[in-house]
């Protein structure tokens, strides 16, 4: 199972779909050689959750921990093996080739995705309201926040994902206006997606930096006014004045250092506030640019689990 955003983000908050899109087959047998030895060397009977992380084509393990985790039920619909039932019988000693013959475990070993599925953390952003108003803020990072889970699954990526974040947060947008806001270590790799939303016809909205680095890669935007630099001479909007005014289908916003700025606080807030669907990573923006890229193209497929699992 692979999760969308990167090393860094809660594994509670961070989405995350089955089977993998970007290991490689290589990678898969080295994962499955490491939790193996892993496993046998704690003398796990039953679940153990690992997670990995690949850099430069190394594998890192971040952390083993020998029990079930909330993701259980969802690999379970997306596969198909009832995995806590397996766990319990195993841990009373029940092996794997009995459970085999009895049919709760594949004979083949591996518990094959049934089409593509996607988790997605339920973040729960609009219910928080501060003192001065200002809300909570929906940036994503190492500490967990978010209070639920919910899946999409279909045949492929981009409308499981857009099934997730329906089910999570809202539908999407088919078309509109998106704000870019991208801090510096996220502007390389935001270029592709934005050239995705702009071939898809959104019109794009950016403040200074991000604005000038997409002219100069030949993606068309509008340079807005940042909250910061307050209204212009002539009346000119900032940006949160422009989402509190309905204007912006789409926020982008990725923070900038360990600390929140201001400027970003307030546009993530606004934008919560409004239930404007408000991404801060830059592979939570790749993954958008899939759904839509499907929105736009074909309506939503519909089965039951107990369709997928048949």
């Amino acid at each position: 199972m692979e999760h969308i955003e990167e090393a860094g983000i809660h594994s509670g908050d961070s989405a995350c779909v089955l089977p993998s899109m970007t290991v490689t087959a290589e990678q898969i047998d080295e994962i499955r050689i490491a939790t193996e030895q892993i496993a046998r060397g704690v003398g796990v009977r039953g679940l153990i959750n690992i997670q990995f992380a690949i850099a430069s084509n190394a594998l890192y393990v971040l952390e083993a921990n020998p029990r079930a985790s909330r993701t259980v039920p969802f690999v379970s619909k997306a596969t198909g093996v009832a995995l806590a039932k397996a766990a319990a019988r195993i841990s009373v000693d029940s092996t794997i080739a009995e459970l085999r013959v009895q049919g709760l475990l594949p004979t083949s070993g591996d518990g094959v995705a049934k089409g593509v599925s996607v988790k997605e953390a339920v973040l729960p952003w609009n219910r928080f309201r501060r003192t001065d108003g200002r809300g909570v803020d929906a940036v994503l990072g190492p500490e967990m926040r978010s209070t639920g889970e919910v899946m999409g699954i279909s045949p492929t990526f981009g409308e499981s994902y857009a099934k997730s974040q329906i089910a999570a947060f809202g539908p999407l947008p088919k078309f509109g206006t998106v704000f870019i806001s991208l801090a510096d270590k996220d502007k390389s790799t935001g270029i592709e997606p934005a050239k995705g939303l702009s071939d898809l016809g959104f019109r794009i909205l950016a403040t200074d930096g991000t604005s000038e680095f997409f002219s100069q890669h030949g993606i068309e935007c509008t340079k807005v006014r940042k909250n910061s630099e307050g209204t212009g001479s002539m009346g000119e909007k900032t940006i949160v004045d422009i989402i509190n005014t309905g204007e912006i289908d789409l926020v982008i916003n990725t923070p900038v250092g360990r600390g929140t700025r201001a400027d970003g606080w307030a546009i993530r807030t606004a934008a919560v506030q409004r239930s404007i669907p408000c991404i801060t990573t830059t592979a939570g923006f790749s993954a958008a640019v899939d759904a839509i890229t499907f929105l736009q193209s074909s309506p939503l497929s519909i089965k039951s689990l107990q369709e997928w699992l048949a």
